[in-house]
Formats: structure tokens, sequence, C-alpha cells
């Protein structure tokens, strides 16, 4: 940790960055270096005056603190700037194009963010008498609605918080569903090895064991393989479509047939949904459950932790088995259906995946995204997310090993190696370089089935223009690491941190800072 001097400024370390021209405060134009709250800050004094506390009696016993609280004093100006400060150092999608691979990071329309502020939505709450937000069950009903219709499905599991809780949620209807025929004994689940990583995961958590399926050349499932290995103990199979290579399961319908056959259960991972949106419905390929993330498809807000949202849509085989609670209208009145009788639809569901009904604000957001889009807009959405992808992958192949061009079209995303780079060079090396460029990298080595995989999905949102100046960037990068660029080795050089070692901060962070001599002590 660099010391502050007499002037309460750090000094511009190598740590700091690899500028050849330190600056006294650290700053590198207005890119500007902050140091923690509490170096910065004053734990013996405060930036508000505080009246002295009338004598009474304490009423925390021995509770009450017997030491200072430690916390930092600052004035509201430094308060300020100092989280302004942080704020700039994140990367948004607000300030660019967002190329991570397989996680969709698209424009968040501000229609969207207008409509779920709405008094009504913003304010609503789960324990309200249902007489009291019907209009909020409506938007409930007409987003599960169209869910089912885009994807010819049969019903659908409003309340999966995220894309791996409704993959748990499809999986276990499944499992019931086999306890149900009396065939609890099927615990074996195929998951290709073009399958998103969480989906062996899901399967393992419900206490199924998971075998891999390989791949074809080309990218895709090994069909001969996978209906090789279908019998009596396999109780379905896990399957991304588009998968996570950016290519169409062309056979899915064939494994579809061949899975049914054998009595087992096809889950197709939706993540993917927004390459194909409008123009495949799953339900025709023999889907029997789901997923959707809706910030992938439907432009909800995507990281930070949430929230998220993962609608499940089921078959017609299916939908005896899917979860509580879920919103139904009757008459003119909407209801939230919170149990079951042997007589209705769901009378073999397999519980609840929440206390409540799902993510309200979502729900508000993708609806207003579907409504203004309609259904020739969403079609479009999945075909200028498709010509955007292969723009990106048929301009920059000639300077980008692209493992499945050969094949034919991608999809919503392009795939390259680190194939053709000089020795020594990898693909960490142009996702940092990709930084000083002013764009952060796509996502690096996933999928596994691509040996330095980098992995980019420029999204149906962004124009020509930006995807042109991103293009010129990776290729700029690119052949300097075929030619063994050595500044590569060490970029970024522009950012307020250059290459740090990631896997270490990974396995041992430093979580709570102590003063610089305690710190010391601690280290001897």
């Amino acid at each position: 940790m660099t010391a502050i001097n007499q002037s309460g400024w750090r000094p511009t370390t190598p740590e700091q960055g690899n500028s050849t021209a330190p600056t006294f405060t650290g700053n590198k134009a207005l890119m500007l270096e902050e140091a923690l709250i509490f170096e910065i800050g004053d734990r013996d004094t405060t930036g508000v005056e505080v009246a002295a506390p009338v004598t009474a009696t304490s009423k925390l016993g021995g509770l009450a603190r017997s030491a200072p609280i430690g916390l930092p004093g600052l004035s509201e100006p430094e308060t300020v700037r100092h989280y302004t400060r942080l704020s700039r150092q994140n990367y948004a999608i607000d300030l660019g194009l967002f190329p991570l691979g397989s996680c969709t990071m698209k424009h968040n329309p501000r229609l969207n963010e207008k409509m779920a502020r709405l008094p009504g939505f913003a304010d609503v709450h789960p324990l309200q008498p249902i007489d009291s937000v019907q209009g909020a069950l409506e938007v409930i009903q007409q987003l599960a609605h169209w869910l089912v219709t885009l994807t010819g499905m049969h019903s659908v599991a409003m309340s999966p918080k995220a894309g791996a809780h409704g993959e748990l949620c499809g999986i276990l209807a499944i499992k019931a569903a086999l306890e149900k025929r009396g065939e609890g004994h099927r615990k074996v689940i195929l998951v290709p090895e073009s399958a998103h990583g969480t989906n062996p995961a899901t399967a393992a958590f419900a206490g199924f064991s998971v075998e891999d399926i390989p791949a074809t050349t080309d990218g895709r499932v090994d069909t001969a393989a996978l209906t090789a290995r279908l019998g009596p103990d396999v109780a379905g199979v896990m399957i991304t479509n588009p998968n996570t290579c950016g290519l169409f399961e062309r056979d899915l319908k064939a494994i579809s047939e061949a899975v049914h056959a054998a009595g087992g259960y096809v889950y197709c991972d939706g993540a993917n949904f927004n390459a194909i949106v409008g123009r495949v419905r799953p339900g025709d390929l023999g889907v029997d459950a789901m997923h959707i993330n809706l910030h992938k498809t439907f432009s909800t807000p995507h990281g930070g932790g949430g929230p998220g949202s993962g609608p499940v849509v089921f078959s017609e085989r299916l939908t005896p088995f899917a979860p509580l609670p879920f919103v139904e209208k009757r008459g003119e009145h909407f209801v939230i259906v919170e149990e079951e009788t042997a007589q209705d639809h769901h009378a073999d569901s397999f519980g609840r995946m929440t206390a409540f009904h799902g993510q309200m604000g979502m729900f508000t957001r993708a609806l207003t995204y579907i409504l203004s889009h309609g259904a020739d807009g969403l079609r479009q959405v999945a075909e200028d997310a498709v010509l955007n992808a292969n723009y990106m992958l048929r301009s920059l192949e000639d300077v980008l090993d692209a493992p499945f061009a050969a094949s034919g079209p991608c999809m919503h995303e392009a795939i390259f190696s680190d194939a053709g780079f000089a020795e020594g060079f990898s693909t960490i090396d142009v996702a940092k370089a990709l930084i000083d460029e002013g764009f952060h990298p796509m996502t690096m080595y996933f999928p596994l089935v691509v040996h330095g995989a980098m992995l980019v999905e420029p999204t149906e949102t962004e124009s020509k223009a930006t995807l042109d100046q991103f293009i010129g960037a990776l290729r700029s990068v690119a052949e300097r690491a075929r030619a063994g660029d050595p500044s590569l080795r060490t970029a970024p050089h522009f950012a307020s941190r250059s290459r740090l070692d990631e896997t270490l901060a990974a396995r041992k962070p430093r979580l709570v800072w102590q003063e610089p001599e305690a710190a010391a002590v601690a280290a001897e």
C-alpha cells in the first residue's frame, strides 16, 4: 500500500500503471486516482457537528460499544467526490460496447425504466391485498402469456429469480414427474460439452449424476453419441440452444424424439433465446422445460448480483409438476394460486421456488420491451443480433482464428481462439490490451471446448459505427499479438491499475482495511 505524503496525496507508483511520466497526485489526466475512504478520512473527526448526548441510563446493557467505531470522518464534498470517483471506475453499458459473449449485455431502454418507476409498480408489496394489486397481477399474467406464445410451450412459472434458478426449477419438475411415474431410479442427466456451465452444477445439486456428451468438430452435439447413451437410467438431457459456441443445434428435434422414446425429458437452456425469439419456438422442437433470462432477451438490467428473473416454460407433460404460486385470471379478477387440489392443473406441483411471485420490476420492464417491439419487432431483434455477430465474425476471421467459421454462420455470438499468436502470447494479452483501447474485454477461456477462447457478443443494440470501432481495435491488438509485440505482456498501460494477479486476488482477497502500522505488524 502506498504511503500518503505530507500534503495528503500519494505519488504514483509502478503498481498504479506504466505511465512514463508519473504525476504527483497519481492521477492520469481526468482518470482520477482514488484512495480508500479510510486513507482520505480522519478517524478522530467527523464531517458534521453532533450535539453531546443527554446523560441517561444506557438501555443497551452489555452490548454498549466499548471502543471508538473507527469510521473515517469526511466532509460532505469529500464524501460525494469519493463515491463519484469510484463510480467512474466502473465500466457499464451506458459507457460503451460490452462484448461479453454468453452474457448478452444489451442496452436497457429508458422507456422500460420509466414504466418500472410508475406508482403501483415501484412501490408494490407482495403482502398487499389481492384487490389492491390487480394491475400488477395483470402485468405478470400478460408477460406469462407472451412467454408461452413466443416459445410455443404450455405453461410458465414466473417465480424463478435467475437463469440457474430456472434451471433448478425445470430439473425439479422433471424429477417430480419421474417419481410420479415410479421411475425415480433414473438418476443420470446427459449434458453436452457445448452447454452452459451451470447445467451440470444444477443437475448435480438436484441429486442427479452428470455424464458429458462430446461435441462434433463443427461445435455441435454429437447426436450419435447422445442417442447411444440413452437407457433406463437416463432422466433426461440438458442442452443449450443456441449453444455456447454461438451455433444452432440443428438436430434438437431428433434428439428430443430419441430422449422421449427412451423415457426421458428434454431441458433446454434458453439463455440464448435472444438469438431465435420470433423465429423459432422451442416447443416445436420437443422441449419439455426451458428457462428464459429476461435480461438477455427482453432487456431488463443485468449484472451487479441482481435483481434477476428466469421464468421457466413447460410442456403439457410437465405442467402438472410446475412450482407454485402462479397468477390466474378468473372471470374479470386476477388471483394468485398458492395451493392446488387434485382436480387442478398443477396438482402434482413440486412446491415453491421462492417465498413470493418473482421480480415485479423485471416483469414490468420485460413486458414494456415486448409491447414496444411487437411480434415483428421481436423477430427483428433476433435477426439483428445474428447479423451483428456474423459481421463481427467475418470482419475478424482473417486475423483471429475462428474454429467454426467454416461450418456456416454463427448465431448471436462469434467465437475465436488464440491460435496463430506469437509464441508466449495468449488470450489474456489481447483482453488486457482492449482495456487500453477503451473497451471491456470479451469473455475469455469459455467455452472450454475451444482453446484460448474469445467469445464476442455484440447484441442487436449496437450500431455499425460502434461495431466498426471495436473491430478496428480488436484487429489492431490481434495483429500485435501475432507479431509478438512485447508491450502487450504488460497491458493495460492507461488504466488506473496495470495487470494484477487475478488468481491471488480471488483466492486471498484483502477484505478488511488495517492501519499501515497494524498491517506491517501482521505481516511480520
